[in-house]
């Protein structure tokens, strides 16, 4: 009796033996697999911290990116409210001629432009008004004098057409422009100089 005893024990320490064998691989198996999450969660926060840093260098670019173009059209006037084909075939020549009759400015130098086009397709006469004309005076003194007239003056008027006179900036620009535009009056309202 005592032997079957022993012999049950036995039997149930080998059971016992085993389970715990596997009980022990089972531990080791689960402890690389956090091991190899641990290295995965660690090369995921080291990517996010690159992703982060190219986050930020981006968006520097973007900003150094935008004020290069601004300085590219730094020379560019745009001219609203000119009736269509009324520059004729030379449009530049139609400004030269027209821009010293307009402003009531005497240009010590000829005025003279790089380029000067209609912004965007021909329209039908029923899509409204006239396509603004942009453009790139050779000499950015002479854009600065007109804009510096448009600001002090208001519209201009050619054949009792209100002609708006204003810079060539960027997209970003212009609309970051226009978001300050709306909060002016707030500003206004509370004192705040700007």
């Amino acid at each position: 009796m005592v032997g079957r005893r022993l012999e049950a024990m036995d039997l149930k320490i080998t059971e016992l033996s085993a389970a715990s064998a596997s009980i022990r691989t089972d531990i080791a198996c689960f402890s690389k697999k956090a091991a190899d999450l641990d290295q995965r969660l660690s090369s995921v926060e080291d990517h996010i911290g690159m992703l982060s840093e190219h986050d930020a260098e981006l968006l520097c670019l973007r900003g150094k990116l935008t004020d290069v173009e601004d300085q590219s059209r730094r020379n560019n006037v745009r001219f609203f409210g000119i009736p269509e084909k009324r520059e004729g075939t030379d449009i530049k020549l139609f400004l030269q001629n027209l821009l010293p009759e307009l402003t009531g400015l005497t240009f010590s130098l000829p005025l003279e432009f790089q380029r000067a086009h209609r912004v965007g397709p021909p329209q039908s006469t029923s899509s409204g008004g006239p396509r603004p004309i942009i453009a790139c005076f050779l000499r950015h003194e002479q854009a600065r004098q007109v804009l510096s007239k448009a600001r002090s003056q208001g519209p201009f008027l050619l054949e009792n057409q209100e002609i708006r006179v204003a810079a060539d900036f960027s997209k970003v620009t212009n609309d970051k422009r226009k978001a300050f535009l709306a909060l002016q009056p707030q500003l206004h309202k509370l004192g705040i100089k700007f």
